[in-house]
């Protein structure tokens, strides 16, 4: 028997089938975006929605693999970015937006959550249906990510004001290529949707 289709957005957010994911808050990404203030400020509002609902949060890490065991073709994109994270103090890789006890963190290797981890099967377990996401960086994991998880038939809502980059264009882009895929929406958006 085919699975109802959600017509509108208070179905598609319904705490109980709904998680958020905080993708990368580390200090060293959040202290590289165009809009730091505002990023947390909307990134919190998220998060305290999420918990006063009982919506699951899971936060992600990255986690480089030692240097003998990532790919030749990561190394090569890797050095095209502004810093190498394996030459950052370790601290910079603890996250801004500290999670609470029932918070899951996830360390992963890649810009998509469900290559390498357990978030799927944990998600499929709890009867997650909809994916909530925002952080950094808007066009590299939160799209991949986003991408993947309506790909694997996850509902997405991506928010726009608690997404960000250290490339301003770079994030509007992104922001552009995905609201003609899934939901993206301000924070009071989905805050309003989840009231």
């Amino acid at each position: 028997m085919p699975r109802k289709v959600y017509a509108n957005l208070n179905e598609i957010l319904k705490p109980e089938h709904t998680a958020l994911v905080v993708w990368d808050v580390q200090k060293v990404l959040v202290n590289s975006i165009y809009n730091k203030e505002e990023f947390l400020a909307n990134m919190n509002k998220l998060i305290g929605k999420a918990r006063e609902k009982g919506i699951p949060i899971f936060f992600t890490k990255i986690t480089p693999l030692p240097a003998a065991f990532e790919s030749p073709s990561r190394k090569y994109s890797s050095s095209k970015m502004k810093f190498s994270m394996s030459q950052l103090p370790s601290d910079m890789f603890e996250l801004a937006i500290k999670p609470e006890e029932n918070d899951i963190i996830i360390n992963k290797n890649t810009a998509s959550l469900f290559i390498g981890t357990n978030f799927e099967m944990m998600a499929r377990n709890a009867g997650i249906e909809t994916i909530v996401m925002g952080g950094i960086s808007t066009e590299i994991g939160v799209e991949s990510t986003a991408r993947d998880a309506a790909n694997r038939g996850f509902y997405v809502v991506v928010d726009s004001d608690a997404s960000s980059s250290s490339d301003k264009e770079a994030h509007e882009r992104s922001i552009l290529n995905m609201k003609k895929l899934f939901d993206v929406l301000s924070t009071e958006e989905i805050l309003n949707a989840l009231a």
